[in-house]
């Protein structure tokens, strides 16, 4: 099939992509000539393992190619993928829907012949009857339909996920739109991969409300961690007992410095918007939102209090700052919170991720940025794991304590075992288990987080 693919973004890239490699004939349009540069380049202006190979070999095979000619793509497409930016608006928490609709409206001018105009991107419900109506006004004898097809890739595994979803969701108004989006799928669906049809509606809400609970699971474990730490329970050993329950699962059940990213901050937010819109409001979702803020400005307070109280002229190393691992993304990452915090205390920081430093700086003044977690560590106060970074994983946490000034380990991952912090010479504080202290030292303040309800 013919496919084009509007937006070179995080879902349009990888989308584009990976239907080439499903042997389709991809064109993915974008309008910023220095992604387009970078592409034709066979460069990847984000950090998506797998994707580079995959994009250099669908464009030496001739079925993926980029362009910034959105009408002449779109004119030989049968199926043209909707893959633009739905940010939260500057000024409350719904989508900001423009650049889809201005699309929208690009496309239906396009138009050749039958064809299917798909939304990737995610929208709150009614959007694709919307999306058909402003279609209809611009091309008012247009033969088309609009369709829903949300994605459910995760930053870091986005290409596993689309190639091994655990099914797709199609979203359709008619027979005819449902029997090409079948065709366009046909490479998942010939290995029994669950083909979902829906109404678009239905499609347009389940994207939100996977996103929704996911993110809710992720406040309730959270919150769990700070209860446990109150009780003298280890969070670790209560998760696995949940875990194990069928109905529950382990899934989204390890506590953090709360969730970030370009899917769950800003879905959650326009979802309680559609939610309050449609006059029920989703009061669980308004819950977790405050939840989730309340923990990461209260980041700081753990580590003020593992290092005595006092921030000022202390060196403090964040390792990660990415908002999750496997990403170069920071969007809504929690140290947006935590460095801005840690320097109006007085802190002085040393950072190191391992991809995402070049996205740091162009945010964060008066860091030092570091060639790796040791030379970060070096003559610090204390260091702060906010991404679970599997390099991190492998720490010498001797070699830490060794080069710290004082061996206060914050672990907002949970990626060490507390008997190794210790037998290292490290006082060891994690999320939702005691606080281990280090021999010779005197005992610090532990601060549990005090999260907003869910």
């Amino acid at each position: 099939m013919k496919i084009a693919v509007i937006g070179a973004g995080y879902v349009g890239l990888v989308s584009a992509a990976c239907f080439a490699d499903f042997g389709h004939e991809v064109v993915c349009v974008d309008r910023d000539p220095r992604k387009l540069s970078l592409l034709e380049q066979g460069r990847i202006p984000i950090y998506e393992l797998g994707l580079e190979p995959l994009v250099t070999a669908n464009r030496q095979a001739g079925r993926l190619c980029f362009t910034d000619d959105l009408a002449q793509a779109v004119a030989a497409a049968e199926v043209v993928l909707l893959a633009v930016g739905t940010p939260t608006r500057a000024t409350g928490d719904a989508a900001d829907l423009a650049q889809l609709f201005s699309a929208a409206g690009e496309v239906a001018r396009a138009l050749r012949g039958f064809t299917v105009v798909v939304t990737k991107s995610t929208v709150p419900p009614g959007t694709a009857a919307r999306l058909r109506a402003t279609m209809a006004e611009a091309r008012p004898v247009g033969d088309f339909e609009v369709a829903s097809n949300p994605e459910f890739m995760r930053e870091g595994s986005a290409v596993e996920d689309f190639t091994q979803p655990d099914r797709v969701v199609v979203g359709v108004a008619s027979m005819r739109a449902e029997n090409v989006l079948r065709q366009l799928y046909r490479p998942l669906t010939a290995r029994n991969i669950p083909l979902l049809v829906t109404t678009c509606e239905a499609a347009e809400v389940i994207k939100y409300a996977a996103n929704t609970f996911l993110a809710t699971r992720i406040a309730f474990v959270n919150q769990l961690a700070d209860f446990c730490e109150r009780a003298g329970a280890d969070v670790g050993d209560v998760t696995r007992g949940m875990g194990l329950d069928k109905r529950i699962g382990p899934a989204f059940l390890a506590p953090g410095p709360g969730f970030g990213g370009s899917c769950f901050p800003k879905d959650t937010r326009a979802m309680a918007h559609a939610a309050r819109e449609v006059g029920q409001p989703f009061t669980i979702v308004e819950s977790v939102i405050a939840s989730n803020d309340t923990r990461k400005r209260q980041l700081v307070e753990r580590v003020a209090a593992a290092v005595g109280g006092t921030l000022g002229g202390r060196r403090i190393t964040v390792l990660g700052i990415a908002f999750k691992a496997d990403t170069d993304d920071i969007r809504e990452s929690s140290a947006l919170t935590l460095i801005p915090d840690l320097q109006a205390r007085g802190a002085r920081l040393a950072v190191f991720d391992p991809v995402a430093m070049d996205n740091g700086r162009q945010l964060f003044e008066d860091v030092e940025w570091c060639e790796d977690a040791y030379a970060a560590a070096t003559g610090a106060d204390a260091v702060v794991v906010l991404t679970e970074w599997n390099l991190f994983r492998g720490l010498d946490l001797a070699r830490l304590a060794r080069v710290m000034r004082q061996p206060v380990l914050v672990d907002f991952r949970n990626l060490f075992l507390p008997e190794d912090a210790l037998n290292a010479g490290l006082t060891y504080h994690s999320v939702g288990r005691p606080v281990v202290q280090a021999p010779d030292r005197p005992a610090a303040a532990v601060l549990p987080f005090r999260s907003g309800t869910v």
